[in-house]
């Protein structure tokens, strides 16, 4: 599989809008979407198309259609719920799962709190949503808890991501694209993305 990071000029602005610590909440709410909506273009390029005979006003011809439409889009909570709305506006019939994961302040490894998925996402390809890839030890526990439940076509897609965990996620899951709108410099001492844009979870929901 492989990492691709994003290059299109409309989502490295928006990233550049959602970095300044002057964005107040409603407009870096909005901005993530709107950046996830141009992640979920690019990382849906894969996906098979059917042929299929329709009637337009005027005859009948043959167009394409998405082949079994059985996608899945899985925020990890809290930030990842930022991603789903700008996401859903692509894939309106994706259906939507939730896993519950935070980090321990001191060990920064994530704790598991909740997960509620399809009962049919096995059968369905996954994307994984979360806008920040810090230390990649959550991503990587949420992305083992699919496995664990049978999902084998899983793809991760992040707004902001550190070569710490892009290498976590590699060593851990090698068969997971991963789709990120920007590759930044490094983690700082306490796991926080340099330069990054501070807490995603606190900006989206104002609680900071």
């Amino acid at each position: 599989m492989g990492v691709y990071i994003m290059d299109h000029p409309l989502i490295q602005h928006k990233i550049g809008y959602i970095r300044r610590k002057d964005t107040g909440t409603k407009d870096f709410r909005q901005t993530i979407s709107e950046i996830a909506m141009l992640i979920c273009y690019e990382a849906t390029r894969h996906l098979k198309l059917d042929d299929v005979e329709i009637e337009t006003p005027l005859c009948k011809t043959i167009v394409q259609e998405l082949k079994g439409k059985k996608l899945a889009i899985i925020p990890v909570l809290r930030a990842g719920l930022g991603m789903v709305d700008g996401m859903l506006t692509m894939i309106p019939t994706a259906k939507v799962g939730h896993i519950g994961l935070y980090r321990d302040h001191d060990s920064l490894e994530p704790v598991e709190y909740y997960c509620k998925i399809p009962a049919d996402c096995a059968e369905r390809e996954v994307f994984v949503v979360d806008p920040m890839l810090a230390t990649g030890g959550s991503s990587s526990v949420a992305i083992q808890m699919l496995k664990d439940r049978g999902c084998k076509k899983i793809h991760y897609m992040c707004i902001i991501a550190a070569p710490e965990g892009i290498k976590r996620m590699e060593d851990d899951h090698p068969d997971v694209n991963i789709y990120a709108g920007a590759l930044d410099e490094k983690l700082n001492e306490i796991g926080y993305i340099i330069p990054g844009l501070g807490d995603a979870g606190d900006r989206i929901f104002g609680t900071k």
